[in-house]
């Protein structure tokens, strides 16, 4: 462990956080750096393209998904739910416009067709058209074989132990946002340090 780690460790024992936590959250930011490296560049999503000979890009594959709304990916929607851009726009996160012009993309290409919504016939609503449609059933099969076949060599109560400590874990993000107690101090702490560090002398 280096010395640079050890003060860190220091920093956060201050907070009210013990060493071996600290360890543990260095060990974990150290996967993820790792991984998020790896998921930024969307291997699987892009080897799924390639593979399965399909004339995508990434974006326009995360709009299918999203009008298509697989409930396990997308579980804070009502499945029951009409899709409109907005939705599509919702689901991944990204800005309206963008959504609008993939959605539009998709729609000439003969993916993605609006219908007139049966809540409200003056809105119009996203759906996949049956070419849409198996090229989503496609590449979902796709990444599942991926998955599973990693998964297949993980003993069954690893993965019913793995499980609900990814979900626990997954929703750190949000719970993190917002420090509170010595940890928002020793943030406070930090920022005065960087903000002294920037000013101008005299």
């Amino acid at each position: 462990m280096s010395e640079r780690d050890e003060r860190l460790k220091d920093d956060l024992e201050r907070a009210g956080i013990g060493r071996e936590v600290s360890q543990a959250a260095l060990d974990i930011d150290a996967v993820l750096q790792r991984w998020r490296r790896r998921v930024m560049k969307r291997e699987l999503g892009h080897a799924a393209l390639n593979d399965l000979g399909l004339d995508l890009d990434v974006p326009q594959l995360d709009v299918l998904m999203a009008v298509r709304a697989p409930a396990n990916e997308f579980r804070d929607e009502d499945t029951g739910c009409e899709t409109m851009v907005g939705t599509v726009a919702a689901r991944l996160g990204i800005d309206p416009s963008r959504a609008s012009r993939i959605t539009s993309e998709l729609i000439r290409r003969g993916f993605i067709r609006r219908e007139v919504s049966q809540q409200d016939a003056r809105r119009s609503v996203l759906e996949l058209t049956e070419t849409g449609a198996r090229i989503v059933e496609a590449v979902r099969t796709y990444k599942l074989l991926v998955l599973g076949s990693y998964l297949r060599d993980w003993r069954k109560d690893e993965i019913e132990t793995f499980l609900p400590l990814l979900e626990r874990f997954s929703a750190w993000s949000e719970r993190a946002e917002r420090p509170s107690g010595p940890v928002a101090s020793e943030v406070a702490q930090l920022r005065d340090a960087l903000a002294e560090q920037a000013a101008p002398e005299d």
